[in-house]
C-alpha cells in the first residue's frame, strides 16, 4: 500500500515538474522574441534595410505569437528518430522546405550554412563582436550580449503591459545603437544577428549564446546568400530528436505550431484570424486553453490517437499562390524533393517520399 502511495506521489511530482518545465520553456521563448523585436524596432532605417536585404524582413516583422507548449510537446513525442519524421496512427508526416518557405519566409536555397567548428571562438568574438569568451569556449554571455544592444532592465513591471514593456525596451536599445553608417554600426548589426540566430531562430538549451554562426557574419554583405531556411529545418529535426527529457522545441516555435494548424486542423489549437496574409505564420493565433498544461497534453495525445484520417490535410497549399511571396519562386525546385539538409555539422535526410507513400497508402 505504501509503495502504491509512493508511486502515485512520484507520478504526480513528475507531472508537476514537466508542467513547470513547459511553462519555463514557453516563457523563455516568448521573452527572446520580445527582445529581438525591441532591438529590430530600435534600429535606424538603414540597419533595418540591411536586415531586410538579408531575407529576414518578414520573420522580424511578425506579430508575437503565444507559445503552445502542450502542442509542440505532443508533436515531439511522436517523432521517429530513425525515419526523421513524425509517426502518427495514420502514417509518417514531416515538415518540409515548402512549409518553411510558406510559414516563415526564410530562404531555403543558397550557400550552405557550413564551415569549420572552432574549438575556441575567443579571437573571433573579440575581433567581430568586441566581446570576450572564456579560454577554450564557444559560448558568449547572454547578459553581456544583451547589454551591448541596450537591453538592461528587461523584467516587466507589475502594472506594465507587454506593449508598454516593448516600448520601454525599444527606447533603451535606441539609446545604445548608433544612428548612422560607420564601423560601430557593423558591430551593432553583428551583435543583433548573433542574438537573433542564437536566441530565437536556432536557440539551444542553456542561458549562453553559441558562437557557431560567427564565421558567417564576418562579411555582412554575404549573410543574405545563405540558405537559412534549410538550416532552420535541420535544426528543428535535431531538436525533435534530442533527449526525451526536453519539454520544448528549440528555435522559432511558431513554425511547428502553424504546421500542425494546417495539417491537423481538427485538433482546434489555432484560430485563423487573418486569411490571405503572408507568410502563413501571420494568419494564425493559438486558441486559449485555461486547462492545466498537463491536462492539455494528455487531451492532445488522445485526440491524435483518435484523429480521423480523412481530416488530415496532406496538401495544405493547393489553393495558395505566390502573390506577395517573392522568396517562393526561386525555392520551388527544392519543394517536394528527397534531399539532404546540410547545416554546420549536421547532414539530415528529408524523407518526403516516405511520408507521401505512408500517408497515401493509408488514405487510398
Amino acid at each position: 500500500m505504501e509503495e502504491e502511495e509512493a508511486l502515485v506521489v512520484d507520478m504526480e511530482a513528475a507531472a508537476m515538474a514537466r508542467e513547470e518545465a513547459m511553462k519555463k520553456g514557453e516563457m523563455m521563448a516568448q521573452v527572446s522574441w520580445l527582445l529581438v523585436l525591441a532591438i529590430y524596432l530600435a534600429f535606424p532605417s538603414f540597419q533595418r534595410e540591411r536586415l531586410d536585404d538579408m531575407g529576414f524582413e518578414e520573420i522580424l516583422r511578425m506579430e508575437r505569437m503565444r507559445a503552445d507548449a502542450p502542442l509542440t510537446q505532443a508533436l515531439r513525442s511522436r517523432w521517429d528518430t530513425e525515419a526523421t519524421a513524425f509517426m502518427f496512427p495514420w502514417g509518417h508526416m514531416i515538415p518540409n522546405l515548402g512549409d518553411v518557405g510558406r510559414i516563415t519566409s526564410l530562404r531555403v536555397y543558397g550557400q550552405l550554412v557550413s564551415g569549420f567548428t572552432y574549438p575556441c571562438y575567443r579571437e573571433l568574438a573579440r575581433r567581430l563582436l568586441d566581446l570576450t569568451v572564456e579560454q577554450r569556449s564557444s559560448l558568449l554571455s547572454r547578459v553581456r550580449l544583451q547589454e551591448s544592444l541596450g537591453l538592461y532592465e528587461m523584467g516587466r513591471g507589475v502594472v506594465e503591459s507587454v506593449d508598454k514593456q516593448l516600448q520601454r525596451l525599444t527606447r533603451g536599445c535606441r539609446e545604445a545603437l548608433v544612428d548612422e553608417p560607420r564601423a560601430q554600426a557593423d558591430l551593432d548589426l553583428r551583435h543583433f544577428l548573433t542574438f537573433f540566430l542564437g536566441r530565437l531562430l536556432f536557440a539551444t538549451r542553456g542561458d549562453a549564446v553559441h558562437c557557431r554562426f560567427l564565421p558567417l557574419l564576418e562579411e555582412l554583405d554575404h549573410v543574405g546568400s545563405y540558405a537559412w531556411g534549410a538550416t532552420f529545418l535541420a535544426h528543428q529535426f535535431e531538436s525533435l530528436g534530442s533527449s526525451d527529457r526536453q519539454t520544448a522545441i528549440s528555435g522559432f516555435y511558431p513554425f511547428l505550431q502553424v504546421w500542425a494548424y494546417l495539417h491537423l486542423p481538427g485538433l482546434r489549437r489555432g484560430i485563423l484570424e487573418r486569411p490571405g496574409v503572408v507568410p502563413l505564420a501571420r494568419r494564425w493565433v493559438p486558441r486559449r486553453d485555461t486547462h492545466p498544461l498537463g491536462d492539455q497534453l494528455a487531451s492532445l495525445q488522445d485526440a491524435i490517437d483518435l484523429y480521423p484520417q480523412l481530416d488530415v490535410v496532406w496538401q495544405p497549399y493547393l489553393e495558395e499562390g505566390s502573390e506577395g511571396q517573392p522568396w517562393l519562386e526561386p525555392a520551388r525546385p527544392y519543394f517536394g524533393r528527397m534531399v539532404w539538409i546540410h547545416a554546420l555539422n549536421l547532414v539530415l535526410p528529408l524523407h518526403i517520399y516516405l511520408t507521401q507513400r505512408s500517408v497515401e497508402v493509408d488514405f487510398f
